[in-house]
């Protein structure tokens, strides 16, 4: 590549959400790369996914038909907590409530569930079920869950990954991925002038989120399919009736309502009227551009309209903001609700991983998967004998 340098590092992790600046923190820490690199396209860490969502920890309860993701999050859960406890918010009341029609799930069967996983759940008292209109609602319980403070989580990572000795660069993008001889592997990365550089490494960590499969070169795409949804997360300022609340209407055409702490709001989202627009992900598509140019026209009333149905109270709130956002989500569970993570090695290039992971308590499954892998970072020596 002409006017390219080349640089050599361990492992280069493209991506600084959640997920990038864990791995990133985890092989500088725990698997001893001394050089790791850190590529993320935004002006600074945790700035797209890892902030434009909920901020839900989650504890099981919204995966009724999938038992797996339900269990996984209920064990996970704990450790989040102890692990950022800075970064976790968890004084306020937390609502299921069950809907009489249209729900997957009963309130008894919501309640074995609950039971089967392990999650705490009692009746709600009487002043919270009065909030919901009783024609529509079947029954309503208190349970355990907590939200995030992003701000505090990518306060967290910035100083791990400063104390680890991780390289960080913002405002850059990798745009190819090549194999190179003795299973090496070269990541052509851009900045904001477009200037193009390539840098060599042993590993490479795709964790882009919706921009998996963006790469030129020989990079060949992950196997499994993924689908692509703009969505719209609408931030509320509550009536003080709903201020200490959250709540999710379980278990069909619902909605759920979360504090989100990085603004002192709370976060409306509608599984009807939060998906925008949808797609197969592919290739030369890219999920980021297409976010770009979409003309974002909020469908807050809507939610409202329909909210206001089961909560009356709603109609207090004053919406001040939504947050477009594209969501990634594996075909293959379109129709469980079920949320593994995705951890490919692709076996064309050598060293070279792809993860995705839809809720933050998934960070853990993607550490034990690392646990398992046999990672032998470039020696001094190694590095400087490497010619291209």
């Amino acid at each position: 590549m002409e006017g390219a340098r080349t640089a050599d590092f361990d492992a280069v992790v493209i991506g600084g959400g959640f997920y990038g600046c864990s791995i990133a923190i985890y092989l500088a820490r725990q698997r001893g790369f001394k050089r790791v690199l850190l590529v993320e396209r935004e002006a600074s860490l945790l700035q797209r996914a890892s902030y434009h969502n909920q901020a839900r920890v989650h504890n099981g309860y919204h995966y009724p038909r999938s038992f797996t993701t339900a269990y996984r999050s209920r064990i996970n859960l704990p450790r989040f907590v102890q692990d950022w406890p800075e970064a976790i918010r968890q004084d306020f009341t937390k609502l299921y409530a069950i809907a009489r029609r249209n729900s997957k799930v009963t309130a008894a069967q919501f309640q074995r569930f609950c039971r089967d996983i392990g999650a705490s759940v009692v009746p709600a008292a009487l002043e919270h079920k009065r909030l919901f209109e009783p024609r529509l609602i079947e029954e309503v319980f208190l349970v355990q869950e907590y939200a995030f403070d992003t701000t505090r989580l990518a306060a967290w990572a910035q100083r791990e990954l400063g104390e680890g000795g991780v390289e960080v660069r913002c405002n850059s993008r990798v745009v190819a991925i090549n194999g190179l001889p003795s299973q090496q592997q070269q990541v052509v990365v851009q900045g904001q002038g477009l200037a193009s550089e390539a840098i060599t490494c042993r590993y490479v960590f795709n964790c882009t989120y919706s921009g998996l499969n963006q790469f030129a070169g020989d990079f060949p795409g992950v196997r499994s399919g993924l689908k692509q949804e703009i969505t719209e997360m609408a931030l509320m300022r509550m009536p003080d009736t709903l201020e200490g609340i959250g709540v999710t209407v379980m278990d069909g055409p619902f909605f759920s309502m979360m504090p989100f702490p990085a603004r002192g709001l709370h976060t409306l989202s509608h599984v009807r009227y939060t998906p925008h627009l949808h797609w197969n992900d592919q290739a030369g598509l890219d999920p980021y551009a297409r976010l770009d140019e979409y003309a974002r026209a909020s469908r807050v009333d809507r939610m409202i309209r329909d909210v206001e149905r089961y909560i009356p109270a709603i109609q207090g709130a004053v919406h001040v903001d939504s947050l477009f956002e594209v969501k990634t989500v594996l075909l293959k569970n379109e129709g469980d609700d079920g949320r593994p993570i995705l951890f490919e090695k692709h076996q064309g290039l050598p060293g070279c991983y792809s993860v995705l992971g839809s809720k933050i308590d998934n960070i853990y499954d993607v550490l034990e998967q690392l646990d398992g892998e046999a990672f032998t970072p470039a020696s001094r020596q190694e590095r400087q004998g490497i010619e291209y």
